[in-house]
């Protein structure tokens, strides 16, 4: 029987590639999205939902797999409470109503330098993200760090667009133990992602695990 995944945030540059990379293994995914997606494969469906109605009475779909993908800045949020709504609560909710449907596995989407302690919201955000979700207990959970991700996405973000201009340079200059703030392309998170489902524990991934798998 094949392994049913949820993907939350599947409109967004990581989500969207996600999906695509589950359904050439022919695995059922099911995006839950606030808007509709087109052009989808055969054995991806689409659930569109309020989420903040969904959080409070929505049924989660069954599946094994459940991939974390929500995602935004503060400038396009509004401000701080909007994107803590946006990349916390909804983050966090969503995965307590997946691992009482039964969901095994998780995989989220963080940021390099994500850390409780930090002095940055973003980061501290992300850090708070992860533990909550490492406090879930599932079976399996993956975390992964990337560093500016490199895509085209249908919303410009003016780092990430100068990140793409710059990467080669970038990446060039961030060696060592800086290797990890290096720009990496989105699909091949992704693709970890999706390939990287049956390991147990807790786990990180960041830039060297994703060029492993160029």
């Amino acid at each position: 029987m094949s392994e049913i995944s949820v993907v939350i945030g599947a409109t967004g540059l990581v989500g969207n590639l996600v999906c695509h990379h589950l359904s050439k293994k022919e695995n059922k995914v099911i995006a839950i999205t606030r808007r509709s997606m087109s052009n989808l494969s055969s054995n991806i469906d689409n659930l569109i939902v309020d989420f903040d109605d969904f959080i409070c009475n929505g049924n989660f779909p069954t599946c094994d797999h459940l991939f974390l993908c929500l995602g935004t800045t503060i400038k396009k949020a509004g401000n701080k409470n909007n994107f803590k709504k946006i990349d916390h609560d909804y983050t966090i909710a969503l995965a307590e109503k997946a691992k009482k449907a039964g969901a095994l596995k998780v995989s989220l989407i963080s940021s390099v330098g994500a850390d409780v302690s930090s002095n940055n919201f973003y980061l501290s955000t992300k850090g708070k993200i992860e533990k909550k979700i490492e406090a879930l207990d599932f079976m399996s959970t993956n975390i992964f760090r990337p560093g500016l991700l490199l895509g085209a996405r249908s919303e410009p973000r003016f780092m990430e667009d100068i990140g793409q201009k710059c990467f080669i340079l970038i990446n060039f200059l961030l060696m060592g133990a800086f290797s990890k703030y290096k720009c990496v392309r989105a699909d091949l998170v992704a693709k970890t992602m999706v390939t990287s489902r049956k390991s147990q524990g807790i786990k990180y991934f960041h830039y060297d695990d994703f060029a492993k798998k160029a």
